[in-house]
């Protein structure tokens, strides 16, 4: 399968480069970011085949279908990394939560978050491509708070690889701080940057399609990729987990094969989304994919009126941190998809020169088949968390947010997904303060007020990040990010 440019061509770049081309060099002509030229088409004896069959089956099977130009091998390799996940054959397991709304848990992996369902098996794609090659590589991650502690496990240590993480200071919670400034791996740093996640974004962004950057790390041998979902080695493994939840309904005997279903995803960059939406396109049976937002609800105008407007929005800090965003990268593929190549490149160059864009009638009209939208408040959110646990169920400021998307979205009653992107240990000063309404407490005083309350253990992997040193303490301005870097290298 070969990849083509979101925004077209600019005559100087290939027209098609194959998938890891794509993953290793992410960004494209007029700042354009790239898809597969063709989505495979599956149907439902696809589904039927694998509904006997484990998650890493599964995922064969999907990334088969794409026909990558990765070997066999390294395929199996990454996908093994599934083996350390708390259930070796199911690494998301799919949990009943009321009759007609299950949550699908992404977060059983080494960080606790639904990061690692993508970059666990991409850090081992990536890097043996550039082992193979013999070339090294920067890797650059831009966190709101999951992938950077993510991107560092999986690349950690590994040969031909050094990575560079930006994540705005004070703008994670204390726990995805830690997972990240305690790494000491001699390839990876850290970075805090003055500022918020479209910063750090906006950063990453800008270096990848800097001439200038570019030709300083070829002067040290040095080739320059991305861990963000604008690298489309992250989408290609995040799409599989919606396959895989909608056949756990199917095991479940909650619906039958071909029954059509609601996915109900918490968005950010809109990378989690985007899985869906090419999942439904290649063959999944969807009603309709929700899209739930927190206060930084630019999503929820976008999808409602076809505005996507920053002019005057400054992000709003929020219990759900992972989504305190405002600039989706991911929106372009979804462009692209429905408008092709030209209308995405004048959206997208609007968006960057002037702050907005508008969808007319016709395109907000597909855009609305496809998508449903709403917004969540601090203390709807907290509200979800309290009444839930009371039903029996612990989960996230963000997995809360799909919640609200479920009352208000749904325009008729069906069985439901809900994306969980995060365990309960990431963010436990706010489930605390739902659960007990304890407030102000630090974070291991509030994770273990929740373990006590909900007579659970908190994970070894969480509990041992207090008595860790923190080694990564480089906190700069955003002008400074590739000075930072460069020094760094």
């Amino acid at each position: 399968m070969k990849f083509i440019e979101t925004r077209g061509n600019d005559g100087q770049s290939p027209e098609h480069v194959s998938f890891s081309e794509a993953i290793l060099s992410p960004m494209s002509s007029y700042g354009g970011i790239y898809v597969p030229e063709t989505l495979p088409q599956l149907d439902n004896d696809f589904l039927e085949q694998h509904l006997d069959q484990d998650y890493k089956t599964l995922a064969k099977g999907v990334l088969a279908a794409f026909e990558i130009d990765i070997d066999a091998d390294i395929i199996d390799e990454a996908l093994a990394l599934y083996d350390a996940f708390d259930d070796n054959k199911n690494p998301a397991p799919l949990v009943k939560v009321k009759q007609d709304l299950y949550v699908s848990e992404l977060y059983h992996g080494p960080t606790r978050a639904f990061k690692d369902m993508a970059l666990q098996p991409f850090g081992r794609v990536l890097s043996s491509l550039a082992q193979a090659k013999n070339e090294n590589y920067l890797i650059l991650a831009a966190t709101s708070g999951d992938t950077g502690p993510a991107a560092l496990e999986t690349f950690k240590n590994r040969d031909n690889v050094k990575v560079v993480c930006l994540y705005p200071n004070g703008g994670t919670s204390d726990v995805q701080r830690l997972q990240m400034v305690t790494e000491d791996a001699d390839n990876l740093k850290v970075i805090g940057v003055h500022g918020d996640f479209d910063d750090t974004q906006t950063a990453l962004k800008a270096l990848l399609s800097s001439k200038r950057f570019n030709a300083k790390l070829n002067e040290k041998n040095i080739k320059l990729s991305a861990a963000n979902s604008v690298n489309f080695g992250r989408i290609i493994f995040q799409l599989i987990y919606h396959l895989h939840s909608y056949l756990e309904l199917v095991r479940q005997s909650a619906i039958k094969l071909g029954d059509k279903v609601y996915l109900d995803v918490p968005s950010g960059n809109f990378g989690n989304a985007l899985g869906a939406y090419y999942a439904m396109q290649m063959c999944l049976p969807v009603e309709k994919i929700l899209i739930a937002s927190n206060k930084n609800n630019v999503l929820t105008q976008f999808i409602n009126t076809g505005l996507y407007d920053l002019r005057t929005l400054a992000v709003i800090p929020t219990t759900s941190p992972a989504m305190d965003i405002l600039k989706s990268s991911n929106i372009e593929r979804i462009l692209y998809d429905l408008f092709g190549a030209q209308r995405t490149k004048s959206l997208m160059l609007q968006l960057d020169q002037e702050q907005y864009y508008q969808l007319n009638n016709d395109e907000l009209a597909q855009l609305q088949a496809v998508f449903s939208a709403d917004f969540c408040s601090d203390e709807e959110g907290k509200d979800y968390i309290q009444s839930t646990f009371a039903t029996g169920y612990l989960m996230d400021p963000h997995t809360a947010t799909c919640f609200k998307a479920y009352e208000t979205c749904r325009e008729k009653k069906g069985v439901t997904i809900v994306y969980s992107t995060a365990e309960w240990t990431k963010f436990s000063p706010v489930i605390a303060n739902a659960l007990t309404n304890i407030k102000g407490v630090s974070d291991i005083d509030a994770l273990q007020s929740i373990a006590n309350t909900a007579n659970i253990e908190i994970p070894s992997q969480i509990n041992a990040l207090f008595s860790k040193k923190v080694v990564q303490t480089t906190l700069i301005d955003k002008a400074d990010i590739e000075k930072e870097i460069l020094a760094f290298l």
